[in-house]
């Protein structure tokens, strides 16, 4: 296999995150490349999950044709034919084959627009302890798993280093226009809306799921990740227990299994078997094929 990387094509990275790199492209185009990388509580793990990138691109590329017609998204193209009109030598470069995608430039919304239609994760936290979710009003008598009377828009913060804060409707009209927010909610209730219906016709129940948005051209659009098992709980509806927590096609087992380890969430890392590698890249490709009915074989850059 090639030994060519991105940088030696002319690329530098703008910007590098926890599992994602982003590069520059020209004034109007990002290059965005997924890795298999996995992170919990903030830290990156040492080992990989194979195929972890080509699934979150995969779903974001469904999700973003499947949702088209709710709002318009930055997606341009993850054909590796495309992507090699922007950056020329990019089709002989097979290790970055489905794992990027071309994106339009977009000024992002300084805040994390999560909607949840179940009561998991800090949000089942906080309701046990203050009865309220990002500090909103929310209905009595709820517990782990419960569905909530009608999805709820609940924001966060993006810190730029540090935990990302649950905030609540009021709190997010502080930090951006209250009119974006209002337009930002209404856009990714939508978007819940419709993939959880999607998601119900075979079987799968959307509990929560993270939407990034930003401005193209003056208008709202979805960027980013769209409804991977990074960015969502995904549970099978037949599996639901309320006040237990139910087996899931996301990154929420992995978690669990680093919270029954004795480590403080830290950095160094916890060496993870290859057991478990095993189990969450599984986990993973069952998301992407029972989400999709496709096969992530049938993906750009399937290893021959």
């Amino acid at each position: 296999m090639s030994t060519v990387t991105l940088q030696d094509l002319g690329l530098t990275p703008i910007l590098e995150g926890k599992v994602r790199q982003l590069f520059s492209l020209d004034d109007d185009h990002l290059l965005m490349v997924a890795s298999d990388r996995i992170s919990a509580f903030d830290v990156v793990m040492n080992e990989v999950i194979p195929n972890k990138g080509r699934v979150l691109t995969a779903m974001t590329a469904y999700w973003s044709e499947a949702l088209g017609a709710v709002a318009p998204g930055s997606l341009v193209s993850c054909d590796p034919m495309v992507i090699d009109d922007f950056v020329p030598g990019f089709v002989d470069l097979p290790s970055f084959h489905g794992r990027s995608m071309v994106v339009r430039s977009a000024t992002m919304l300084p805040l994390e627009c999560i909607v949840r239609g179940r009561l998991a994760g800090q949000a089942f936290e906080e309701y046990e302890q203050n009865g309220t979710i990002h500090t909103m009003e929310a209905p009595r008598g709820l517990q782990l798993g419960s569905a909530l009377p009608t999805p709820m828009f609940t924001p966060s913060t993006k810190a730029e280093e540090g935990h990302d804060l649950n905030i609540s409707v009021t709190q997010a009209e502080a930090l951006v226009d209250p009119d974006v927010v209002a337009q930002a909610s209404a856009m990714c209730l939508a978007l819940f809306n419709a993939a959880a219906t999607r998601c119900a016709g075979v079987g799968l129940v959307l509990a929560d799921t993270k939407f990034e948005l930003g401005f193209v051209d003056g208008k709202l659009v979805l960027c980013d990740e769209v409804i991977t098992p990074d960015s969502s709980r995904l549970w099978p509806a037949d599996a639901i227990v309320l006040g237990q927590t139910p087996p899931a096609f996301d990154k929420q087992p992995f978690r669990d299994w680093l919270s029954s380890l004795d480590w403080d969430k830290t950095p160094p890392p916890p060496r993870v078997p290859e057991e478990i590698v095993a189990v969450t890249a599984a986990r993973y490709q069952e998301a992407y094929e029972r989400v999709t009915g496709l096969l992530l074989k049938d993906w750009y850059g399937a290893q021959s």
